[in-house]
């Protein structure tokens, strides 16, 4: 889902956009959901202009095809939390595209300097940690690895700019700043319903109401995706071999049976199609 809503975003703002898949399918209902958002968009956000969804759409180029990002100038990358999946993805990468494109790692936890190391071109690597809904969020986490340039964080701030977004600059770490503290938040919180504490609704009901944050840490959690949320503990696990970061069994029974939040219609909540709130009083865990 952040990968659909980047490219939205960018292409709202007037950017040309290539959105690589890995299958026809996968891209037919990327293609239909963002023109589902834009739609939407002015309702969920009513500063913003009314969009045409067709010419949104016609920015954007849907293919399986790595070979068109040959001239792309910034590639920003959204595989899954998986180390040889990405190293993989990035070694193509830095065989396709041209020797200045910078690559950009909407990665959770894996270091950027880790990444940056399998390519030719460590000093255009940098990450740029974007959160749901794309669309909305006025601020992306930008992360500088070791052999980051001041150019490449000029130019992803440049960019960001241009899609009316902010950049809060950090160093690398695994986690970086927002996942080594979400992470734990929403792990505690699943362990709290396993060990029978509260309800979903008690645990987010007591974030969003006490600490005024907008969704408490179970909905992050299915927003996020069940599944990336146990590969970031996973990935901070073994980094920091700190048992703060162990995945609570219940996360891990929830992601073996499918159970991954919005994207696959059920997690702590049911959806009725993907990107849909939860149905009130409709946790699958009352």
């Amino acid at each position: 889902m952040i990968g659909v809503g980047v490219t939205q975003d960018l292409a709202q703002t007037g950017h040309r956009v290539i959105l690589i898949d890995v299958a026809d399918e996968i891209l037919a209902r990327a293609e239909r959901l963002i023109a589902k958002n834009v739609r939407f968009h002015h309702m969920l956000k009513p500063s913003s202009e009314r969009q045409d969804v067709a010419r949104v759409l016609q920015r954007i180029r849907f293919s399986t095809d790595y070979g068109l990002l040959a001239d792309a100038e910034f590639v920003i990358e959204n595989v899954r939390e998986d180390w040889d999946l990405k190293r993989s993805v990035y070694r193509r990468l830095d065989d396709i595209c041209g020797p200045r494109c910078i690559f950009a790692a909407n990665t959770s936890a894996i270091p950027i300097t880790r990444i940056g190391s399998v390519t030719r071109r460590a000093a255009l690597v940098l990450g740029m940690h974007f959160m749901n809904p794309v669309p909305l969020k006025p601020v992306v986490e930008v992360i500088r690895g070791r052999q980051t340039s001041d150019e490449t964080i000029d130019s992803a701030r440049a960019l960001l700019a241009q899609m009316d977004k902010e950049a809060i600059v950090v160093h690398d770490s695994p986690g970086f700043v927002s996942n080594r503290v979400l992470m734990v938040t929403i792990n505690e919180g699943v362990s709290l319903l396993h060990e029978e504490v509260a309800t979903v609704e008690a645990i987010d009901r007591i974030f969003r109401e006490c600490f005024a944050h907008q969704m408490g840490p179970l909905e992050t959690a299915d927003l996020i995706g069940l599944d990336t949320v146990l590969y970031t503990l996973q990935v901070l696990h073994d980094a920091f071999q700190d048992g703060k970061y162990k995945p609570c069994p219940r996360l891990i029974s929830m992601v073996d049976s499918g159970l991954l939040g919005r994207k696959s219609g059920q997690g702590f909540y049911k959806y009725r199609i993907e990107g849909d709130p939860p149905q009130a009083g409709k946790s699958r865990d009352q």
